[in-house]
């Protein structure tokens, strides 16, 4: 939708004081970030972004780490600057209160959109969430174009771009760079960031790639591929030289939960330069689902305490969909905050959830994110007050169920609906109901805490 006048002087007058204060930052980021911080503020309408913003700026007090983290993000100030502009303040600051004023209008418009440019990849991992879609999927150029346009006109301006492997994509780059105004950030493998990329991305500025990883060589290379971890590790290095921002995907399993939460790995990161962490828990769905493959309860409720002692220790930002309910209020499907369309057209409400009634090659964005299967998310959410159980798919499985059953939601690939009936349902049910009654103390625990921090800001409920 178009801007009024009062939007877009708001917003030309918060990109000249970031960039002004970027410049400066590149010099002396210790005496310039609270100029920058103040910006933020200025801008911040959203009480959980008010939030964000003090509880980043208490995190990076006093902490060399963290700064040393920051003065990597401004050894470009192009790069610096996508990133505040495009991120901070296009995607976050400036237009939350317009998606919030669409869905209060009961038009759902959340801050992203997941896309898969493509399903091909030159990997094939054992228990690949996305093994299923057609390999030969792939979203034309000229409607991925038009997709991005009407993000913008919902104010979504943040895209996920997963796949396949989206650096596969031939147009990738050329899309980045026309919509210079959004902010792009991509899962990949790592194995197609060579120098000549690295240089596009830095050129870009726009777009940061988050590597998938399972742990140190080992672990990595045994459920990848002999080497992958070698070429991640070199994709970081491009990148860090060139100052463009980078983070790490992880899926926890039974297995690797362990390594991928030591020490040793998580400094290996941080030595490397990431900085953001996602942390998925793996789901029993895309090829050959395997529910051995699913942390037990005991693992997440260590995975809880421990991502804790992390945050305190590392200058990574760490997020765990699964496990951090009470920061994002629940499960951000459906929607709420973000939805998936894959390579296929197929809008999906979370990349998990392979169930769709619409596809972006017969309707418009806007209608398929309102479609009934998504108000089927929205009746619901939250699935539970147990805000450490926020998942439909292995928390509240029940409920999924009823959703796709409701809405006569259709399967995007075969065999996405073995892990909601028989056998597979039963054990997700059994397995739901052990976390539910196991978590709950400590997610007490969580809401207490996270009410006197509040109360302690100022910041309103």
């Amino acid at each position: 939708m178009a801007l009024d006048t009062k939007a877009r002087l708001t917003q030309r007058l918060a990109r000249m004081g970031f960039k002004q204060v970027i410049r400066m930052m590149r010099n002396n980021p210790e005496e310039n970030l609270d100029r920058l911080l103040s910006i933020a503020r200025n801008f911040a309408r959203d009480p959980g972004h008010q939030e964000a913003i003090e509880v980043f700026s208490e995190r990076v007090r006093g902490d060399d780490n963290a700064m040393r983290k920051i003065k990597m993000l401004f050894k470009d100030p192009h790069i610096a600057e996508k990133v505040f502009v495009n991120f901070v303040l296009n995607s976050t600051l400036l237009t939350a209160p317009r998606r919030k004023r669409n869905t209060e209008k009961g038009l759902r418009s959340p801050t992203t959109l997941q896309i898969d440019p493509t399903s091909a990849c030159n990997l094939r991992c054992p228990g690949c969430w996305a093994g299923e879609y057609e390999q030969s999927d792939r979203i034309e150029s000229d409607r991925f174009a038009r997709l991005l346009e009407e993000m913008k006109e919902m104010d979504m301006y943040f895209v996920v771009l997963s796949g396949g492997e989206p650096f596969l994509y031939p147009y990738l780059l050329d899309l980045v760079n026309e919509h210079d105004d959004m902010y792009f950030m991509a899962y990949t493998n790592g194995t197609r960031i060579d120098e000549a990329m690295a240089d596009s991305l830095a050129e870009a500025g726009n777009i940061t790639p988050a590597f998938s990883l399972e742990g140190r060589r080992e672990a990595t290379d045994a459920r990848r591929g002999e080497g992958v971890f070698d070429k991640v590790m070199e994709a970081m290095d491009r990148c860090a030289e060139r100052g463009v921002p980078f983070g790490a995907s992880l899926t926890a399993t039974r297995e690797n939960v362990k390594e991928i939460y030591s020490d040793e790995f998580i400094s290996l990161l941080d030595d490397k330069g990431v900085s953001y962490m996602w942390v998925f828990h793996y789901i029993p769905i895309g090829r050959e689902p395997d529910l051995d493959m699913m942390i037990t309860p005991e693992q997440r409720l260590w995975m809880v305490h421990r991502t804790d002692e992390l945050r305190k220790t590392y200058p990574i930002a760490i997020v765990d969909f699964w496990n951090d309910g009470h920061l994002i209020d629940g499960c951000i499907a459906g929607g709420r905050v973000y939805a998936h369309v894959t390579a296929a057209g197929d809008v999906e409400p979370c990349g998990f959830v392979h169930y769709s009634l619409d596809n972006i090659n017969d309707v418009s964005l806007k209608d398929a994110l309102n479609s009934p299967l998504f108000m089927g998310f929205a009746e619901r959410q939250p699935f539970s007050d147990n805000l450490l159980a926020p998942c439909p798919f292995i928390d509240n499985p029940g409920a999924l169920r009823e959703i796709v059953e409701e809405s006569g939601a259709s399967e995007t690939h075969s065999g996405a609906g073995d892990s909601l009936q028989g056998s597979a349902a039963e054990h997700l049910d059994q397995h739901s109901e052990t976390w539910h009654n196991l978590s709950r103390p400590k997610s007490e625990e969580k809401a207490r805490n996270f009410r006197r921090a509040r109360e302690r800001r100022g910041i309103a409920e």
